[in-house]
């Protein structure tokens, strides 16, 4: 089976999963140049730990989550006429199994090979 960009043929649609490689092969608007973009929940602590882990990153970015949970549950327009429909964040994060933030990627996943080893050891012996 072909991916559908590679089908010149007529179809009824992209499947969610080639949607999702799509939007990760799609540069970033809001944030240019960045590849991995992590969502910190409101947690101050958590934040400041993961920023200065990925601060010698230039391509990943650390931001907290300000959304408010109720407005975007709400079905009905409020004063302003907002959106119906939950369409703000069109890619989807993956939970970190440590919990508190959301991986979001912007490029395709690369795989980086390990560094050559050298023959010498004894650069790391005491």
């Amino acid at each position: 089976m072909r991916e559908p960009l590679e089908n010149p043929e007529r179809t009824g649609g992209v499947c969610a999963s080639h949607k999702e490689r799509l939007l990760e092969s799609v540069p970033s608007r809001s944030f240019p140049g960045v590849e991995l973009l992590i969502v910190v929940r409101r947690n101050g602590t958590l934040f400041q730990r993961l920023e200065r882990s990925f601060a010698g990153v230039p391509t990943a970015k650390v931001i907290v989550e300000r959304r408010v949970a109720d407005r975007r549950a709400a079905t009905s327009v409020g004063a302003g006429g907002r959106r119906h429909v939950r369409t703000r964040r069109i890619r989807r994060g993956t939970p970190s199994p440590l919990g508190g933030f959301i991986v979001v990627r912007f490029a395709p996943k690369t795989i980086i090979p390990p560094l050559a080893r050298s023959g010498t050891v004894s650069a790391f012996r005491r």
